[in-house]
């Protein structure tokens, strides 16, 4: 359900568009992060404003906190919180790599204990699918076992392993139970993408694990490839290692995917990063930074209208972060950035913001993620540009 609009001769960049049943994704994408079923401090009509076309929910959180029998009763995330365009859920394999002090690994699945309660949890592949066909998501994620960084080739050839065999079972219970439950609508279709305008079906994405061993992440990759997914993603890039290990990663895994079907690096990243990627031939992206940074004050914008035509990730003076709480700020009457045309800059001073963040008033976090989620979509439209 992928379609490839144009490619850049002089790198691997392409604009996309991802057929959902919820709606169209242009690509590249930026996904803001809706871990519990909400972009902290924002609406969903807020980031219908913003631009945003899809957003991640958390399988594991969504599953212990409302829980599957209130989501039910909502007919799914997106009529629970009111968001009408695509949700990507993440499978509860990240919790697999944050969790590590609650959690026991098997080969059948994952056992979890409850931070807050103590209670236990068993997640297996089947029963995360289940858990996101009940959530009503538009991508769906495989459970996967991401490795923290460093650990030696023999964890992550297991974790490769089970990796893989829990794609094939959750490939197999979508397939029983998530196809057999979606028809295709195949009565209108679009003369130029010939593939329908309305899809019934949730997309399945496998993940690519391996670490930072080439043999594994080809081996990941190969395995992937054979069960056949309508998507591929590249976990475990940003789980502590340095930095040139993501390029290593990508030169040796994005050969070898096809290139009508898109392409997630998850977890990334700074901006110049998601160039990088970008003219690597990645297509999706998430991130808590623009958020997780405006809720300390952290604003990032350009650093001029020319500085938007000189992005690449060799250049990152393109950008810069000012931290909107320091005192030289206080009288400040310049918008966070006169250049953006978001409603924090459009209505609000420095000045204001700093007043807000000193003061500890909500609104401060609030103006600050608008912006910061403005910058990260404006960076992904310029790229799509």
């Amino acid at each position: 359900m992928f379609i490839i609009e144009k490619k850049d001769k002089k790198t691997k960049k392409r604009i996309g568009k991802i057929e959902t049943k919820n709606g169209a994704i242009m690509t590249p994408v930026f996904m803001p992060i809706a871990t519990k079923g909400a972009v902290k401090n924002l609406t969903p009509e807020e980031l219908k404003k913003l631009g945003v076309d899809l957003i991640l929910g958390n399988t594991y959180h969504l599953w212990l906190r409302p829980g599957l029998e209130v989501m039910k009763k909502s007919k799914g995330l997106h009529k629970f919180m009111n968001w009408g365009g695509p949700i990507l859920t993440d499978s509860g394999g990240f919790q697999v790599f944050s969790l590590a002090k609650y959690r026991k690994i098997t080969k059948d699945g994952v056992e979890f204990r409850d931070p807050d309660n103590g209670q236990k949890h068993f997640l297996t592949p089947e029963q995360s699918i289940q858990i996101q066909l009940d959530l009503g998501s538009d991508i769906i994620m495989v459970l996967d076992e991401c490795l923290p960084f460093p650990c030696t080739h023999e964890q992550a050839e297991a974790a490769v392993g089970r990796t893989t065999k829990w794609a094939e079972r959750c490939k197999t219970y979508f397939e029983r139970k998530g196809i057999s439950n979606f028809q295709f609508s195949i009565s209108k279709r679009n003369p130029k993408s010939k593939i329908p305008e309305t899809i019934k079906r949730p997309l399945l994405f496998g993940i690519i694990q391996g670490s930072v061993y080439k043999d594994l992440r080809e081996r990941s990759a190969r395995e992937l490839l054979d069960i056949g997914f309508d998507g591929y993603a590249i976990g475990g890039v940003a789980v502590g290692e340095p930095r040139q290990y993501l390029w290593q990663v990508l030169d040796w895994v994005l050969p070898m995917l096809p290139e009508d079907k898109p392409r997630y690096l998850m977890g990334l990243g700074r901006p110049e990063e998601i160039i990088g990627a970008v003219s690597a031939g990645i297509d999706m992206f998430d991130c808590v930074i623009p958020t997780r940074e405006a809720r300390h004050g952290r604003i990032y914008k350009f650093k001029n209208q020319n500085s938007k035509i000189k992005m690449t990730m060799q250049n990152v003076k393109f950008y810069e972060t000012i931290q909107i709480a320091k005192s030289n700020f206080a009288k400040d009457f310049w918008p966070l950035d006169k250049n953006c045309d978001c409603y924090a800059c459009q209505n609000f001073s420095r000045a204001y913001l700093c007043h807000l963040f000193r003061a500890a008033e909500p609104l401060g976090q609030r103006l600050a993620t608008i912006h910061n989620l403005n910058f990260y979509l404006e960076l992904m439209r310029l790229l799509r540009q």
